[in-house]
């Protein structure tokens, strides 16, 4: 009877046990649901209010990928929704691509950041207010070359619907920069002397593209794939429409006087400016890669050095541009701080397209984000409030 009785007790206890982990699994199970719950709900929300379309999102927590989700339609014509492996154009996140190829040409001795560009290509790049001043890649990377996107032809004669380009890049550029050139202006310049004066130059990263297909031999789409998308496996992601599974790809849509209409998917002449098309899954390798000096999991893809280069904060006190304040905004080649110097990445913007991809100064959460959906200039700010929310639900799951 006496060990019938402790046989008794302990079937009691060890299923006293197994209630208590049940519950405990049960209740981190819910919190997260509920966490999980909260930032859908949040998103979704604001989404439905503003007239979003649809939705990617990324969390990068200390170079890992986390979480990630999409909300709403890639199609919403035909109920097809956005999930973290749609595609779409990335816009000025584009130019982080180029950024990192010029650095992988540095490493292959083909470029030098301080070497006059005029050195590399057969057409003079001469600023007319600055005749003999020399213009670097390193000042088209920095936004610092005093070539300027002369509006409004530049957005008008830039963008392509028709699936065929107008003018070859090297052309459109040669056009554009040489005096008898058919859009030669002097607007096309700044009156500012390189290095002195930061003005966001999207020419200026056409430009140094073309540089780096001059110097390689490879258009950048090649170049981009052998040395990025290739050991990335991000086998869905591309600079041309042609290289892609349109069915993957997101359609775009614009807002217009309280009506989401969609627009037609589009190239770009200048495109090392904002032409990649890729997912938040497979940008988040990239991302990771910048994040992590050059290197995703135990494959380096660029010299520690040059990925450290390419992130370096190049504007100090005494090598600044003068309408810079370097707390609030420093740049790195084709990389910069944001959201007031809080933030190092890049964002884009284009018709039907607004994306992220911001990390903290630490490089400990980064969020990637992509919205199919162009709002007015006034209802801008819903994209911020959205990324924050994202951000936020990083430092909550980092701090888990």
């Amino acid at each position: 009877m006496k060990n019938l009785k402790i046989n008794y007790l302990l079937v009691h206890l060890l299923f006293a046990i197994f209630c208590i982990q049940n519950l405990s699994a049960q209740t981190k199970t819910n919190i997260k649901n509920d966490e999980k719950h909260s930032i859908d709900s949040l998103i979704q929300k604001k989404m439905d209010q503003a007239g979003i379309v649809g939705i990617g999102a990324a969390i990068i927590i200390d170079k890992k990928l986390v979480w990630t989700n999409g909300y709403g339609y890639a199609d919403k014509e035909n109920n097809i929704p956005f999930t973290p492996k749609t595609m779409m154009n990335i816009a000025s996140i584009s130019k982080t691509f180029t950024g990192f190829c010029i650095m992988k040409a540095v490493e292959e001795g083909k470029v030098d950041l301080d070497e006059d560009i005029n050195h590399y290509l057969p057409f003079k790049v001469i600023n007319p207010n600055f005749p003999n001043e020399k213009i670097t890649l390193r000042h088209l990377a920095t936004h610092t070359s005093g070539l300027a996107d002369r509006y409004p032809f530049y957005t008008d004669s830039t963008y392509v619907y028709n699936g065929e380009k107008p003018e070859p890049l090297g052309d459109f550029l040669k056009n554009y920069f040489v005096k008898g050139g058919k859009h030669y202006d002097k607007d096309n310049f700044i009156n500012s002397k390189p290095g002195t004066n930061r003005d966001y130059s999207n020419i200026g990263a056409g430009l140094a593209g073309y540089i780096i297909e001059l110097r390689t031999g490879q258009k950048l789409n090649e170049y981009s794939k052998k040395y990025i998308f290739n050991p990335l496996k991000m086998k869905n992601s591309g600079w041309n429409l042609s290289e892609i599974n349109l069915k993957n790809h997101s359609k775009l849509y614009q807002k217009e006087d309280s009506k989401i209409k969609s627009i037609p998917l589009y190239e770009g002449i200048t495109y090392p400016d904002g032409g990649v098309r890729t997912s938040v899954v497979e940008l988040s390798r990239f991302f990771i890669t910048l994040l992590d000096d050059g290197k995703y999991n135990d494959k380096r893809l660029l010299k520690k050095e040059l990925a450290t280069e390419m992130l370096r904060f190049q504007f100090t006190e005494s090598n600044r541009p003068e309408n810079v304040k370097k707390d609030k905004l420093n740049s790195g080649i084709f990389w910069a701080t944001k959201m007031g110097g809080t933030r190092i990445g890049h964002n884009g913007s284009d018709p039907g397209v607004r994306t992220f991809m911001l990390s903290d100064l630490n490089r400990e959460v980064a969020v990637i984000v992509f919205f199919n959906t162009s709002l007015s200039e006034a209802e801008e700010d819903i994209f911020f409030d959205i990324y924050e929310d994202l951000y936020k639900y990083g430092l909550e799951l980092r701090s888990k």
